[in-house]
């Protein structure tokens, strides 16, 4: 007993130090709804979750698809349109929602190993210089919304 008990005397500084930390910025709930034409593109949703400091995300990359693009989708004059976004900030403590009828990704191509899988590696590049990889579960066209991934689950 007397051998560990050093052990856990130098592990604790370093477990209070790890309290101490900033909270990071995460990205959760990433799907992905095909398009059921493989010429156009598919739809990537997400919510990114601010941490301690604000950032802005960049871009998204994969080798799952040929071209990821960040759009959003707005009304005027009664008319939906849609721009491309070079970048989205992300507030510190925050979230933002990449969701149907808004922020979305455009993901062309997307690549029919993927699509068996049933789930696709994005690559989040942040500001900060972070890269945050995560998993997207893939809807095949005609999927009921309930295939979308569950909100509430542990990660």
């Amino acid at each position: 007993m007397r051998a560990f008990l050093p052990l856990i005397a130098l592990a604790s500084p370093l477990a209070l130090a790890a309290c101490g930390d900033p909270a990071p910025t995460y990205i959760d709930q990433a799907w992905v709804r095909l398009s059921p034409n493989k010429e156009t593109p598919s739809a990537g949703y997400f919510v990114a979750h601010g941490g301690d400091a604000g950032t802005a995300l960049r871009g998204v990359l994969t080798d799952y698809a040929l071209k990821v693009e960040m759009h959003e989708s707005m009304s005027e004059n009664g008319m939906m349109s849609m721009k491309p976004l070079d970048s989205v900030d992300i507030p510190a403590k925050s979230t933002v929602a990449f969701a149907p009828g808004g922020k979305h990704l455009m993901l062309w191509g997307v690549n029919d190993t993927a699509i068996s899988r049933g789930k696709m590696t994005l690559t989040f590049l942040l500001a900060n210089g972070d890269r945050l990889l995560v998993d997207a579960i893939i809807q095949k066209p005609g999927a009921s919304a309930a295939a979308k991934p569950d909100e509430h689950k542990d990660h």
